[in-house]
């Protein structure tokens, strides 16, 4: 008679590993495609003004030069709201590169709003769920997120 004894703690824990690893790899990569579609459309939505237009500040003016708020938008992994198995993307505008985006996005007393931020998001809304599912089919048939 014949006795084995094995210890699959190893393997099992480097199966999970591996597991947890692509399952993050996929979820992330179909995350930002969501994202993608979002930051294209409210790039394309973003009004962009003929002439640049000055701000006056406290105790100064600033200029900005026609299409800043289209070139602020960006679009950034959340490491703060993202965990296993959770990818978070935010797509705004620099505040600090564009601090009157809000004041385009939602108006103020003396001018209308010309939203962009919320069309896009009405735009794509539609679209996301498919494209996070196409991209994370590819990620997978691919076989891309592999440990080795």
């Amino acid at each position: 008679m014949l006795n084995l004894k094995t210890n699959l703690t190893e393997a099992t824990a480097g199966l999970d590993k591996l597991g947890r690893h692509v399952n993050n790899y996929v979820i992330r990569g179909g995350s930002q495609a969501m994202a993608q579609l979002f930051y294209d459309e409210a790039r394309l939505t973003a009004p962009i003004a003929e002439h640049g237009h000055v701000f006056y500040g406290t105790h100064q003016k600033y200029f900005f030069p026609a299409g800043t708020l289209k070139a602020s938008i960006y679009q950034v992994f959340s490491t703060s709201r993202s965990r296993e198995a959770y990818a978070v993307y935010q797509v705004s505008w620099n505040h600090k590169k564009c601090p009157y985006g809000f004041m385009v996005e939602y108006g103020t007393s003396r001018a209308g709003a010309r939203p962009f931020m919320r069309p896009a998001w009405v735009n794509m809304r539609s679209r996301v769920a498919a494209a996070a599912r196409q991209r994370m089919a590819e990620l997978l048939r691919s076989g891309q997120g592999a440990l080795f």
